[in-house]
Formats: structure tokens, C-alpha cells, sequence
């Protein structure tokens, strides 16, 4: 049976996470420095979740280094607020400090994008970050809001998204994003 693997990088909202993705399909979790390459049998799609910690206070080396094979999966991944982060780090983004933002900001699309199905162009998500990356090689931009320039980000050619902010507790619009995300992973 298809699961969709869950790695919590040491968020409080990762439960949420796990709770949305449960409703559509089986939950596998994994704490990140715990995960094994063995996780991977039986997954059809990865969660990276937040974090409570800087990349840019930090040295993001062993999260990057933990995380390396997702450079070359061919397995749908989400990355969330540091997982969305850790995901451009990997693929040779920059990471800046930003005013801090801990609220509701509209995300508004600029381009087509599988995540976004069901919902708005513009859309209320729940901010919890003082960093922001830029846009990785390969990546493309797919939403922004005032506040960060890339809320969104896709792949070109690969199935791997980031998000900025915290659709795991966005209410309603955010429970569509991770259920539009399980969809990409099943299929």
C-alpha cells in the first residue's frame, strides 16, 4: 500500500500535517535526523515539514546532507516553510533574513500549478517565518505575496514543490493544498 511519508523536522505543526494527510491516505512518520533511505519502499510521496531554527543562524550542512536524495527522486515531494527552504538550499538557492512574519498574508499565483487546483488565485495562508530563499536553479516561481517573493516555488520537471508558509494550519484553503498534494502523489 502507497503512503505518503511524513518527516518532521521539528515543527509543532507537523500533527497537523499527519491529521489532513490521514484523511486521504496512510500516514508514514519519520523524525529527519532518524530518516534512512529504507523509509523511501512503499512511499509515493514525502512531506518535509517546519522547523524551529534559522538556515541562516545555523549551519544547514546536515540537513542538507540528510536530505540529499531528494535531488535525485523521482517521488513527489512537499516541503513546508524550512522544508521548502531546505529544498532551494539543496538546489543552490540563497537564504536571507526578512521582517518577521507571523500572520496572514495572500498568496497570490502567478502561474498554473497542480497545487493550487480547487482553489483561488489568490489565497489567505498563515506566515510563521523570518527567512526567505530565493529561487532555486530549475525551480520556478509559481506564487508570492507581499510580504516574500517566493511563497511557491515547482520544479520544472520534477514533482517537488515548496511553500513558504503553513497550509497545515491555513484552514480550509490549506487542507485543499495538502489534499491537492496526496493527488499528485497517487497518481
Amino acid at each position: 500500500m502507497n503512503k505518503i511519508l511524513v518527516i518532521d523536522c521539528g515543527s509543532n505543526k507537523t500533527k497537523y500535517i499527519e491529521e489532513i494527510v490521514d484523511e486521504f491516505i496512510d500516514v508514514k512518520p519519520a523524525k529527519l535526523m532518524d530518516f534512512k533511505i529504507e523509509d523511501l519502499e512503499g512511499i509515493c510521496g514525502v512531506i518535509l515539514s517546519g522547523a524551529p531554527l534559522l538556515v541562516t543562524e545555523v549551519d544547514p550542512t546536515p540537513y542538507i546532507q540528510q536530505l540529499n536524495w531528494i535531488k535525485t527522486t523521482e517521488l513527489p515531494v512537499l516541503g513546508i516553510c524550512f522544508g521548502h527552504q531546505i529544498i532551494g538550499l539543496l538546489h543552490g538557492a540563497f537564504a536571507s533574513r526578512m521582517k518577521e512574519d507571523r500572520d496572514w498574508q495572500i498568496i497570490e499565483a502567478y502561474q498554473d500549478c497542480s497545487l493550487f487546483n480547487r482553489l483561488p488565485n489568490e489565497v489567505e495562508m498563515m506566515e510563521d517565518h523570518c527567512e526567505s530563499i530565493s529561487i532555486p536553479e530549475g525551480f520556478e516561481l509559481i506564487a508570492s505575496s507581499d510580504a516574500c517573493v517566493n511563497e511557491v516555488m515547482q520544479h520544472k520537471t520534477k514533482k517537488i514543490f515548496g511553500v513558504q508558509f503553513h497550509p497545515e494550519v491555513s484552514g480550509n484553503h490549506g487542507r485543499v493544498m495538502i489534499e491537492n498534494f496526496v493527488k499528485i502523489a497517487l497518481t
